[in-house]
């Protein structure tokens, strides 16, 4: 493995304490703030590690030194480190100062002090996590409900390096110790919140961690050993998450779940629990279900909550890069059954997952060979295996979570309609025209377009929604759908007071992109959503036992639809 150096480090912490006069009004130069901390800009609080780069060497040792170093210390900030290889400290800043600190003549560059670790796992490369935990933001103190079926304390819950669980709070609605039987819930919990502790260590290759390496969780257990639940479980938990809102700063919901719809979400009781602690202030993250190979309108509820952010499932294809990754056939399409709302919302990795491992649990004992090896991440390759691998967008739901936890800590103040609408407005919109997978099982080969019943309003991006000031003045509930065969024309139509409109940043065009909304061949075609075969016709799927049957969103099948 190839060693990073830093040169000679000359230790030190300086304490603040020299008052110079204060400049007037200030404008950051924006060409000497890296684009990774110019998010802080618009959100200046706490402070930030920083490594400022001056123009001559910085004498910044005894009084002297402090006295010809004065650019920190007139900042409120502490020294860390002065560097001789370069013109440079590493300093611990208030972000209200980076401004200023900018126009100091002699500063000709500044950036975050970078953690330098083990090569990231696919999926949180993926979503651009590793820029948000330069900015410091990990999560840290936001609580997230996970209504699954139980966590089991894995060492990548603890703090980082204590023997204390970041699950702060845990309660079973089902009969049974508190426990996961079934092994889903701790993969959903590491993907969050799970800071790769066990994956660090001597030659580590790879760090196996979680979106929000420092948040808190609640384990919410609603699934037993199969995998199965009923609506008054979950609703029950939706409630007890809502009441611990205070206590435990729970400001995010992950339901990795699903059914059937049997009505309009206005009616359905489950999609009520989820509409409520959405305006109750919770963010409700939903899975879009695993049925994308029936064809369009496969939602499962709640997905179908207009409020709830509903993800759908991408393929990282096994690269750092996002520019080969497509949607999992298997990711379920919109637009809802009954109502007719646009779903996805967005999509996130979900597909070969690599995350918490629950010893003994059924998914391990029905699964072995999707155990991971400690070799996976690192060449000594000896040691109890501690991951685990899993598909599905139940793991692309726990990815969204994850990225909700950092942009609340980033700034607490954002409420859910804000995070869907900056999460959406600022997914990416580039995706292939079209692209096939192969189940390895049965060799059949499904063939994927990009609209935006298939992938919503993008592949989600932590950096560019941190970097987001918008706020959405209004709801951000997703919008209907209506089609005029006359005209040949498909319209997305936002509620009244809803934060869609015509405007240059929650514009239609702006939030869906204008080729996803043009892609509209594969929706209107005679096979797809209106057409004379339509998934709501006679042999619609929603009355078939083969997908409602045992082995169904609630059963064996849930996130995995193994697919490489």
């Amino acid at each position: 493995m190839k060693r990073l150096f830093t040169g000679k480090l000359l230790a030190r912490t300086a304490s603040v304490g020299i008052l110079l006069a204060a400049s007037g009004a200030l404008s950051a130069n924006n060409s000497k703030i890296s684009p990774d901390l110019q998010p802080l800009l618009s959100n200046p609080s706490g402070t930030v590690n920083v490594i400022v780069q001056y123009s001559a060497p910085q004498k910044c040792s005894g009084l002297l030194g402090l006295l010809l170093c004065p650019v920190v210390n007139l900042l409120g900030g502490v020294i860390n480190s002065t560097f001789t290889l370069l013109n440079a400290v590493a300093a611990t800043v208030p972000a209200s100062n980076l401004v200023a600190l900018s126009n100091q003549s002699n500063v000709t560059y500044i950036s975050p002090d970078r953690s330098l670790v083990a090569t990231l796992d696919y999926t949180t490369q993926a979503v651009g996590a590793p820029q948000a935990w330069n900015l410091g933001w990990k999560g840290a103190g936001i609580g997230v409900a996970v209504i699954d079926s139980g966590i089991y304390l894995h060492p990548d819950l603890n703090v980082a390096g204590t023997n204390q669980s970041r699950v702060v709070y845990r309660q079973s609605f089902v009969p049974g110790v508190l426990n996961d039987d079934y092994g889903h819930g701790t993969h959903v919990a590491g993907i969050i919140a799970g800071n790769g502790s066990s994956s660090q260590v001597p030659g580590s290759f790879r760090l196996l961690s979680g979106v929000a390496p420092e948040a808190n969780l609640l384990d919410l257990r609603v699934l037993n050993a199969e995998g199965a639940s009923s609506d008054s479980l979950v609703i029950a938990a939706i409630q007890q998450a809502v009441q611990l809102k205070s206590a435990y700063n729970v400001r995010i919901i992950n339901l990795s779940v699903g059914r059937p719809i049997y009505e309009s979400c206005a009616l359905d009781p489950l999609c009520q629990a989820v509409e409520t602690a959405w305006k109750e202030g919770l963010v409700v993250v939903v899975a879009a279900g695993n049925l994308g190979r029936n064809g369009y309108s496969t939602i499962t509820a709640p997905g179908n909550s207009p409020h709830a952010i509903t993800v759908g499932c991408m393929k990282t294809n096994g690269t750092y890069t996002t520019s080969d990754d497509t949607i999992a056939s298997y990711s379920s399409r919109g637009p809802t059954f009954i109502d007719m709302t646009a779903k996805p919302d967005v999509v996130a990795p979900g597909n070969l997952v690599v995350s918490l491992l629950d010893p003994g649990s059924t998914l391990e004992a029905q699964f072995p060979a999707n155990v991971e090896p400690p070799s996976y991440y690192t060449p000594i390759g000896s040691g109890p295996a501690v991951y685990f691998q899993l598909n599905g967008t139940s793991m692309s739901t726990a990815v969204v979570a994850g990225a909700a936890a950092v942009m609340l800590q980033a700034n607490p103040s954002l409420s859910p309609d804000t995070i869907k609408a900056r999460l959406m407005q600022t997914a990416s919109k580039n995706f292939p025209l079209m692209s096939t997978a192969t189940d390895p099982v049965t060799g059949l080969t499904y063939v994927d377009t990009y609209d935006t019943f298939t992938v919503g309003a993008g592949y989600v991006n932590v950096a560019a929604a941190l970097a987001s000031t918008a706020v959405a003045q209004g709801s951000a509930q997703s919008p209907s759908v209506v089609y005029s065969p006359l005209m040949g024309l498909l319209n997305l139509v936002p509620g009244s007071g809803v934060v869609w409109g015509s405007n240059a940043i929650w514009g239609v065009n702006a939030v869906w992109g204008s080729t996803l909304l043009n892609g509209t061949n594969s929706i209107l075609g005679s096979n797809a959503v209106w057409g004379t075969n339509a998934v709501w016709g006679t042999n619609a799927v929603w009355g078939t036992n083969a997908v409602w049957g045992t082995n169904a969103v609630w059963g064996t099948s849930v996130g995995y639809g193994d697919e490489n």
